[in-house]
């Protein structure tokens, strides 16, 4: 979003009531033009990557997955401006962990709400300001890419010795516990690092998070089989299977260029 232009807006909440009384509030904004809405954390998912709102007003309480599930299926360094709805103040706490500019406990009144949005184009022209200078900075500047920061190797320590596995070597990667199982050639190796960084770090040409605690080499699934509700079963050349949910089926298919 550049300067003068208007604000495009998800709403997500799983009540329609709740939702409504949010759009209309919304529609009374002159800097907010379209305004989507979401149903449920899924279908919230898919509206970000496929439509990059400006703005997500996101209910924290939802079934299956809940809106802290939405900012970590997108990731939180690649969400829009958040403000989280939620009828519990304990939440509020959560809500600013997940990088949220603010949050409004539900039932809000038109006031609180008006004082949640000249926060959020506040902090929009901040942020178009900083984009233009970063932009220019690029230009003139050569700075490392992001590919140059990538993992080609990860140092993993075990039973005194210290091994170097290549990132093209691993077939998936699964979440244990705080830390992450790499598999390779048919073994698993302990890899001390949170699932969340080491994604942030691998290739994304290469690597895809296919479930909240799966990531797969692309070049090791062998082909899907559908399960049900939009799920598959990814099986990999050395005979392992691992879920893709229909929460990261998204990330897979933008990957591919194609539907799944």
């Amino acid at each position: 979003m550049t300067s003068g232009e208007l604000m495009r807006v998800l709403v997500v909440d799983d009540e329609a009531p709740a939702r409504q009384r949010v759009i209309d509030l919304l529609r009374r904004e002159a800097a907010v033009g379209e305004v989507l809405e979401a149903a449920d954390g899924q279908a919230a998912v898919e509206a970000i990557l496929d439509n990059r709102p400006d703005l997500v007003l996101l209910d924290v309480q939802m079934p299956e997955l809940d809106g802290l599930g939405v900012v970590e299926a997108i990731g939180a360094a690649e969400m829009p401006l958040t403000v989280f709805i939620t009828a519990y103040d304990q939440h509020a706490l959560r809500a600013f962990e997940a990088n949220a500019l603010d949050y409004l406990l539900k039932p809000f009144g038109d006031e609180r709400f008006e004082g949640m949005m000249a926060r959020v184009k506040t902090r929009l022209d901040e942020r178009s300001l900083r984009e233009f200078g970063q932009r220019v900075m690029k230009m003139v500047s050569m700075a490392p890419s992001s590919a140059d920061r990538r993992w080609d190797r990860l140092v993993v320590k075990s039973g005194g010795s210290t091994r170097f596995v290549r990132a093209v070597d691993i077939d998936w990667i699964e979440a244990a516990g705080v830390y992450v199982n790499l598999h390779v050639a048919g073994k698993e190796l302990l890899y001390r690092a949170a699932l969340n960084e080491v994604a942030e770090r691998l290739d994304p040409r290469r690597f895809v998070r296919v479930h909240r605690s799966a990531i797969v080499n692309i070049e090791s699934i062998v082909q899907l089989e559908p399960i049900s509700h939009g799920e598959f079963d990814a099986v990999l050349r050395n005979g392992a299977r691992t879920r893709v949910s229909r929460t990261y089926r998204a990330q897979l298919e933008k990957r591919l260029g194609q539907p799944l």
